[in-house]
């Protein structure tokens, strides 16, 4: 592997990581087209690491607030919501090492995280209407000020509960919809949005916990990395410098899309991105099952 195309994956990595698109879906993509055939896994891993980083530099304040009272019920949701991952991550290491490499199944995956995209945001636009006109019939419109509410034509975001509503069966559940993601082509941050949002969880919480969800995630998945970076196997054929440079880039791009994606959770709709990655599923499995250029 090349220095620029790791720079590019690192990029894609980092830019994909917390949009609800797949970033490693889109890796394995990328390594298609570059023919990149070495041991790509622990690639992955480190340019997951990176994006590491960017959560920790946006969500400090998240963080440090869990840091400084440990034990807490954000703290204890964390864990259960992690634990799913964990258990699929051990039982199937080896075919995911096998889906990774093969591509096998990508576009399929890819429609797979379209269809929770828009189911989701259906269901939190649904039950967001249906909120605001519960809430509009039980207080006379004479008591509202003309200047109240959201501008004509526009539905504010559902507001769900946040921590303090939350229920360890929700994390739970989120935790099962990532465990779903180790699939390449299953959008980590797409599956536990999603999951939130069926929830009924508040839109910005919804994010911050599905960015903070990451972060026990990468760690683990470098823990299961431990023997092969000991052992060298998980390097063989890529270089350390390739590595560094993907690591950084994904950093970097990281950063920004933790930022950007925090605002389109609150402000937006969902539903652009699920259009990406339905496009997207059909263009690959053309190319997979017709074209055959890549695959």
């Amino acid at each position: 592997m090349s220095i620029l195309s790791a720079v590019i994956l690192g990029a894609v990595q980092g830019l994909t990581e917390f949009l609800p698109v797949s970033s490693s879906g889109h890796l394995v993509l990328l390594q298609k087209i570059f023919g990149i055939a070495e041991p790509v896994l622990f690639f992955d891993t480190m340019v997951h690491a990176g994006t590491l980083a960017a959560v920790f530099a946006v969500l400090r304040r998240d963080i440090w607030n869990i840091l400084r009272r440990i034990i807490q019920p954000l703290t204890a949701y964390l864990i259960i919501g992690t634990l799913p991952a964990v258990i699929a991550a051990l039982l199937f290491k080896d075919h995911i090492e096998r889906a990774f490499a093969s591509g096998n199944f990508l576009g399929f995956a890819f429609l797979g995280t379209a269809g929770l995209l828009a189911a989701s945001e259906f269901f939190s636009r649904k039950a967001g209407k249906a909120a605001a006109g519960a809430a509009a019939s039980a207080v006379p419109a004479s008591a509202v000020p003309a200047s109240a509410g959201t501008p004509a034509g526009r539905q504010g975001p559902f507001s769900g509960c946040t921590a303090a509503g939350m229920k360890w069966t929700d994390a739970l559940i989120i935790g099962i919809f990532q465990a779903v993601a180790i699939v390449p082509g299953i959008s980590r941050s797409g599956a536990t949005l999603s999951g939130s949002l069926f929830r009924r969880l508040d839109r910005d919480f919804a994010a911050r916990f599905s960015f903070l969800l990451s972060i026990p995630a990468v760690l683990g998945a470098l823990v299961l990395q431990i023997k092969d970076i000991a052992g060298g196997a998980g390097t063989a054929g890529i270089g350390a410098a390739p590595i560094a440079a993907g690591t950084l880039t994904a950093a970097i791009a990281g950063f920004f899309s933790v930022k950007l994606m925090l605002k389109i959770v609150r402000e937006r709709s969902l539903a652009g991105f699920s259009v990406y990655t339905a496009v997207l599923g059909i263009l690959v499995l053309i190319e997979e099952f017709g074209t055959r250029f890549f695959f």
